[in-house]
This record gives structure tokens, sequence and C-alpha cells, in this order.
């Protein structure tokens, strides 16, 4: 029984689905500004190698260290829960340790935002600082997705 507990709260707080989600989040926000890990962990005063675990989800973020991140790459505190998936809010501790959730497998491969390429094209894209220009480009990119994709 008591390894049984011990694997239980393994899962619940190692990698769990609502802590790798807040590590994208952090992830996509700092790939977007353009800052590295390392850039944010000496704003915050920790090893790049702290924050590469902070956004794997390896290690939980703290609320006061969240909220120290979102001071620092200018994003109010609920961007780091917006857009969940529904497993991924059926995955939070509270459910896993009342067994209210199966395990959980998260899929980065069928994320787009979880692409480099998608940060990369994002942060190029408003790095263009006429607004028509960059409305024209969306305009166009849209118009040759829906020829290949025949809509």
């Amino acid at each position: 029984m008591a390894d049984k507990q011990t694997n239980k709260n393994f899962r619940v707080t190692n990698n769990n689905a609502v802590d790798v989600h807040v590590g994208k989040r952090i992830r996509l926000r700092r790939t977007l500004l353009g800052m590295s890990q390392e850039q944010l962990g000496n704003a915050l005063n920790i090893t790049f190698q702290q924050v590469q675990k902070y956004e794997r989800g390896a290690n939980r973020v703290s609320a006061s260290r969240l909220w120290d991140i979102s001071q620092i790459i200018d994003v109010p505190i609920s961007y780091f829960f917006e857009d969940m998936s529904d497993i991924t809010l059926k995955a939070s501790p509270r459910k896993v340790s009342s067994n209210a959730a199966a395990d959980v497998v998260v899929d980065d491969a069928k994320d787009p935002m979880a692409r480099r390429e998608t940060l990369e094209l994002v942060r190029s894209y408003y790095s263009i600082e006429q607004s028509h220009v960059r409305r024209r480009i969306s305009d166009m990119v849209k118009a040759i997705a829906n020829t290949i994709n025949g809509d």
C-alpha cells in the first residue's frame, strides 16, 4: 500500500500536465520577446538550467516566482493558465490525487504553439512595425493556406 501511495504522489508532483502547460506558456512568451533562458534566469537570479526545468514542467513554479516571471515578461498571471486543454484541466494535482483523471500524455508534436518554427514566425511577424504590412502578410498567408488546402 505504501508503494502505491508513493507512486501516486510522484505522479502528482512531477511533470504534472498543469505544470507543463505553465512552463510552455513561459517559454512561448520568453521566445516571442526574443529573450534567452539565460536572460530570464539572470532577471530572476537563478540559473538558465532552472528556467529550463520550469519550461519543461520538471520543476513546479512557486506563486512568488510566477509573479516575478509575469512582471519580467510583461503578462498578467492569468496568461499562464490560458488555453488549457480539457485533458490538462482534468490532470490537475487535486483530480489526479483523487483518481478523478486517468494518466495524461502531453503530445508536443501536435501543438503547433510548442514548435520553435511557430515562435520564430510570430516573433518575425510582430517585428514588422507597420500594421498595414502585417495585415497584408496575414491575408497572403491565409490565401496560400486556403489554396493549398482547397478551401
